[in-house]
């Protein structure tokens, strides 16, 4: 108990705190996330990317291996919740909003904080790069998925992949190590970026709280406990399951990939669902609403969840 109560402090209660600060802003103001967001996407998280890809300390074969991981944990529980969505009777558009809220997770917001705070810089740096590869999954496949009950005129979204410079920077980030052209650690350049990358921590965590305080919950919580309990139970058993095959070579990696694939539901999939299906309702419930809901429970139940999992994947009993 004493070992979950310190694990709670350290890793989850500044999270939860920072987050929670937003929330009560959002409740006693008006405020409008986007313009916090944009900036997010746009700059802080590009200088984060950049920057903790360009020094990484780990090896070109880790990287590889969390990429592979990330398809391949994506790929699973797209089949998941594929046959889950057809078994409880789910049809479009509500079967391509349970599948985008069961393989995306929030990676960003609140997994870069709970892993650099859980397990460090590698932590973080694992992170980071798990963040990347699910960015360009997220707007490629992720709009086709979205799209899919719009007709193949959707899957023109695709490409907004193009606009998003989370891409460039990790192109832009490998191409400098590759080619030998990262400045030093201490150089103005590097510091300039380290400093905008680590604002973007604190802010995604404020969007969160913000985001949570604006979602209408009453409406859809008894349509979404198959896309929670995929969320909550069966991904992290498919991440461990898929950690254990791909055999990383260094533990702390192995441990924050699993950390990453129990994140709740991202944010993106309904910014997918309100541009592709609109104002279409299942079973009298808008869809926009039910991913929102599917959010907001999954994060509340995150809290307990990435507790326990944190003293699991700390211990070295599974990993």
């Amino acid at each position: 108990m004493a070992d979950l109560i310190g694990i709670f402090a350290s890793a989850i209660g500044p999270i939860v705190a920072i987050a929670g600060v937003g929330y009560v802003l959002a409740t006693v103001k008006q405020i409008d996330p986007e313009p916090l967001n944009m900036a997010v996407v746009y700059v802080l998280a590009p200088a984060l990317v950049f920057h903790s890809l360009a020094v990484t300390e780990l090896a070109a074969a880790t990287l590889a291996r969390v990429t592979v991981g990330v398809v391949l944990f994506t790929a699973a529980m797209w089949g998941l919740a594929e046959l889950t969505g057809r078994a409880t009777g789910e049809r479009e558009p509500a079967l391509s909003a349970l599948i985008l809220v069961a393989i995306f997770t929030n990676s960003g917001n609140l997994g870069i904080p709970v892993s650099d705070f859980a397990f460090g810089d590698i932590g973080r740096e694992t992170a980071v790069l798990y963040l990347s590869v699910q960015s360009v999954l997220m707007y490629t496949l992720g709009v086709y998925i979205a799209s899919r009950s719009s007709g193949s005129a959707g899957l023109e979204g695709v490409r907004r992949v193009f606009y998003i410079p989370l891409a460039y920077a990790v192109v832009a980030a490998l191409v400098a190590r590759a080619l030998d052209l990262v400045p030093p650690a201490d150089t103005a350049a590097m510091e300039t970026l380290q400093l905008v990358g680590d604002a973007s921590i604190p802010l995604m965590l404020l969007i969160l709280g913000i985001q949570l305080a604006r979602t209408d919950t009453a409406s859809a919580v008894s349509r979404a406990w198959s896309a929670t309990a995929l969320k909550m139970v069966v991904a992290p058993v498919i991440g461990l399951g898929i950690a254990l095959l791909i055999g990383f070579e260094n533990q702390t990696v192995a441990r924050v990939f699993v950390l990453e694939t129990a994140m709740p539901a991202a944010v993106t999939p309904l910014i997918l669902v309100i541009e592709f299906a609109g104002g279409a309702r299942s079973e009298g419930v808008l869809v926009s609403e039910y991913v929102s809901t599917c959010v907001f429970l999954t994060t509340l139940l995150s809290i307990p969840v990435l507790t326990v999992l944190i003293a699991i994947l700390q211990s070295g009993v599974v990993l």
